[in-house]
């Protein structure tokens, strides 16, 4: 059979790739430091278990659900997003709506799908979420990367998004908190990225926010619409329970905007996936929402113990170079590109080839520990770890990537 040229141009995820391969060797009796990982050592809040089960004794819990998901849901979720961003959707009018979809991912896909014609421009942030490109190009878009690095603190400078901007672009995707980079971005940049986004009104905004409980450094994350709430008539607001409920495999994500684009998406997912979960969408209508900030303390206390780790190892090991201060999301962005192991990459001194991939390799095959390069990223010469780990195997694991950092590879 003949692969279309779609999915043959489009990258398999190097993260669920690598957590594969981690997971492999792991079963083959091998002890992986696996450092992968998008997803939480934690049971989901117990409200939310009882609540499934409660659901199984339903005949309904196992029938199909409206496509765009159920209203009850739908308006809580919306009311959830209105309270804990400090925004207001009534003013606006009835202009907005909410579609459940099969995950964060699949809120993103939809949303493009609908969204993106042949030619069209996407500007995206790097460091960037490895599916944004590849999406992007399955619906014949083109990616326009906006670079920043770590002496930005990952935070790329508006000059350099307004002159990428052009009349062919359509839409720009932030993600904040960013993964991999596990920072937000701060008040003053979105005012800033707010009055860019008044002055281009032919631009729409996907705001991918899956990652807003996850903030573990005050103050948390804020939003451009928040400054100018007309441009919430051009915004699709991404999220879902993967992370806020520790949820990542029961697929539940969900998108609130403009009612036109909602229906959009409703109408192609009806002929592709149709309704989400009718089992997880109507234990969540009985789940009380105000408690997920309760539910996050202990992860975000944990996050913040890590991230204070991650700080101390590499201070400890000199390397303070390749460190920045995340403040969210699950991960931090090791940067290799100053650190001596590039000795024995790099063919001379003008080299600025991208090794990511290779030191990944050499870290799996040498030390058993299993890191996502940053090429995939928009960050070469660097790699996401995942901060989810105890604190016991995560300290190990750094020493090992600090020592390897320092020394390189033992192949010469």
């Amino acid at each position: 059979m003949h692969i279309s040229s779609r999915v043959r141009d489009i990258n398999e995820s190097i993260t669920l790739k690598l957590n594969a391969r981690a997971m492999e060797l792991s079963e083959l009796g091998k002890n992986i430091y696996n450092l992968t990982a998008g997803q939480l050592p934690f049971r989901p809040m117990n409200e939310f278990v009882e609540q499934i089960k409660n659901e199984l004794n339903f005949l309904k819990s196992f029938q199909y659900s409206p496509v765009p998901g159920f209203k009850e849901l739908r308006k809580k979720v919306i009311a959830y997003i209105e309270k804990t961003r400090k925004i207001e959707l009534g003013p606006l009018g009835e202009k907005f709506d909410c579609i459940i979809s099969n995950g964060g991912k699949h809120s993103l896909a939809n949303a493009l799908w609908a969204l993106v014609d042949p030619g069209d421009e996407v500007i995206i942030l790097a460091p960037y979420w490895v599916s944004y490109p590849q999406l992007i190009k399955f619906c014949r878009g083109v990616p326009i990367v906006v670079q920043s690095g770590p002496f930005e603190n990952f935070t790329p400078n508006i000059e350099d998004i307004k002159k990428a901007i052009s009349e062919k672009t359509k839409l720009i995707i932030v993600n904040s908190p960013n993964n991999p980079a596990g920072i937000h971005y701060s008040k003053e940049w979105m005012k800033e990225f707010a009055q860019l986004l008044k002055d281009n009104p032919h631009l729409s905004i996907i705001s991918d926010e899956i990652y807003f409980e996850v903030a573990y450094f005050d103050p948390g994350p804020t939003y451009f619409y928040q400054y100018y709430p007309e441009l919430l008539e051009r915004t699709l607001i991404i999220d879902g329970i993967s992370k806020a409920l520790a949820s990542t495999g029961l697929r539940i994500g969900y998108s609130i905007g403009p009612k036109e684009i909602i229906e959009a998406m409703s109408k192609l997912q009806g002929q592709t996936t149709s309704g989400a979960n009718s089992l997880m969408q109507r234990a969540l209508t009985q789940v009380d929402f105000d408690l997920i900030p309760h539910f996050m303390t202990p992860i975000r206390n944990h996050l913040r113990h890590n991230a204070q780790l991650v700080q101390d190892v590499f201070r400890n090991a000199g390397l303070a170079k390749s460190w920045y201060q995340s403040t969210s999301a699950f991960y931090f962005l090791v940067d290799f590109s100053n650190a001596p192991l590039m000795n024995s990459y790099r063919e001379d001194k003008d080299d600025r080839t991208d090794y990511s991939e290779k030191i990944a390799e050499d870290l799996l095959n040498e030390h058993a520990i299993a890191i996502v390069p940053g090429e995939d990223f928009g960050a070469p010469n660097s790699a996401r770890i995942s901060l989810v780990l105890e604190a016991g195997p995560l300290k190990e694991a750094l020493l090992l990537v600090v020592n390897f950092m320092k020394k390189g590879p033992t192949r010469q």
